[in-house]
Formats: structure tokens, sequence, C-alpha cells
């Protein structure tokens, strides 16, 4: 049997187990990194059934319920535009389209 926590990596200066978290300095939620992505969610909130599957799936944790109804919304300051929220959404209410400037 593999003992996971015997294993271990050097990162930089840094020696971790399998599956650690590395300490960091700074934090994403500080940094709007949703500049670059070319397309965009665009959520109908009338079909929405607030299942969270497209906030369970998002890989930058940047869809969160709204205050007014717990339907999601996209936080465009840090969605890369990735596809995977309408890839997920079992009511098929979130669409792609061209992010405009």
């Amino acid at each position: 049997m593999v003992e996971w926590d015997k294993i271990t990596y050097k990162i930089g200066d840094v020696e971790v187990t399998m599956g650690a978290v590395l300490p960091s300095d700074g934090s994403a939620a500080n940094t709007k990194t949703g500049g670059w992505k070319s397309m965009r969610p665009v959520t109908d909130h009338e079909k929405c059934t607030a299942c969270g599957m497209c906030w369970t799936f998002c890989p930058e944790a940047c869809i969160h319920p709204r205050e007014e109804d717990g339907k999601f919304q996209a936080d465009y300051d840090y969605c890369k535009g990735c596809g995977i929220c309408p890839q997920v959404c079992p009511v098929k209410c979130i669409e792609m389209v061209p992010e405009e400037k």
C-alpha cells in the first residue's frame, strides 16, 4: 500500500507531501484575472433552478449565488470563460457569448 504522506516533493524552497497546499503570499481573490477571456457565460435567470451545478464545477470559484434569489451568477472579474458551466447546467440556462470590451 502506498503511504501518500511519506511521498514528498520539493517545489521551490518548500517541501510538500502529496496533496498538500502550498503557502502563498497572495491570493487570486486579490487579483482580477478575468480580463483575457474571449467568451463569457450569460445566465437566463428565468430558467435557472439554482441547482448549483455551475458553482460546483467552476474551476475558478467565480460563480456565486445572488442575494435576491439564490440563483447563480458568474463574477466576470475572475471568470476565464472556460465554458464548463453551460456544459454542466441541467436546464441549459447558461450560454457562452463573445466577450465585448
